[in-house]
């Protein structure tokens, strides 16, 4: 191949390349401003920015204060659960709000949501929100190392998440209340709001249905987030308490919501 021939295979060689180069390097930028939309990372890069590994998606940033307002504002109420799930009273719970068109948040205990996935699995599929209630419900963590803390929380999430087949679990709320600022910590950073209270309604104390109910119409003004539980012993006064609940909240003008998680 003379001098000149082969100055001008190469440079249409390089034009090729070049052709090429740009668009593999625009589908990159494609696909990467798509993800990016998405709230994940590259397409191209794993969690270490390796290529060829898949992407995930880090935890929400949340703030490690702990949540009591409603998202929607206004006269919006939170209604949140504890301690299941339990296969006798959490699906009449579900099925009450199923009726009334509520969602709620259900703070779950990590070996009860292991032993009943098809429960976390209908939360799930219905629309409400998970929270992560530690493994073993000690109401003394507040008293307890950094690194008790820390099990109690990660392995319960894991369980919950594992039941619910990955769904994502929103919110912590500490037994009984016991939450430090390392546990607030530890659960913002895993993108989990720490979560309180307005109202406790004391179910958990077999007060009477009619108690329950006055409990929840007494103290309200106290804030928009209710405290009820699906576990940890009998709920039928609970139960029989959330039928009237619900609709009476509704007679009063008051919409249903979540908590907050991204704001203060």
């Amino acid at each position: 191949m003379g001098q000149g021939k082969y100055t001008a295979h190469i440079a249409v060689v390089a034009s090729a390349v070049g052709l090429s180069l740009a668009v593999w390097g625009a589908a990159a930028l494609m696909d990467n401003e798509a993800a990016a939309k998405m709230g994940g990372a590259p397409a191209s890069q794993g969690p270490a920015g390796k290529p060829g590994q898949p992407a995930q998606v880090r935890p929400q940033k949340v703030p490690e204060s702990i949540a009591h307002a409603a998202e929607a504002g206004g006269s919006a109420v939170n209604i949140t659960i504890d301690d299941g799930p339990d296969p006798r009273w959490t699906p009449q719970m579900l099925d009450i709000l199923k009726e009334n068109g509520v969602k709620a948040v259900f703070c779950m205990v990590g070996p009860m949501a292991k032993d009943h996935p098809d429960l976390v699995k209908r939360v799930v599929a219905e629309g409400h929100k998970l929270c992560d209630h530690t493994v073993s419900h000690d109401t003394t963590m507040d008293k307890k190392s950094v690194a008790y803390q820390k099990q109690q929380i990660f392995e319960a999430k894991k369980m919950i998440e594992d039941a619910a087949g990955g769904a994502t679990v929103e919110y912590y709320r500490a037994p009984g209340g016991a939450f430090t600022p390392d546990s607030r910590r530890l659960a913002a950073a895993a993108g989990m709001r720490p979560l309180g209270w307005n109202v406790d309604t004391k179910d958990f104390e077999q007060p009477g249905t009619a108690s329950i109910v006055n409990t929840v119409k007494n103290e309200l003004s106290n804030g928009p987030t209710i405290l009820f539980h699906d576990g940890g012993g009998d709920r039928a006064q609970t139960v029989a308490a959330l039928r009237q609940v619900l609709p009476w909240l509704k007679e009063s003008g008051h919409t249903f919501s979540f908590p907050v998680r991204t704001t203060p």
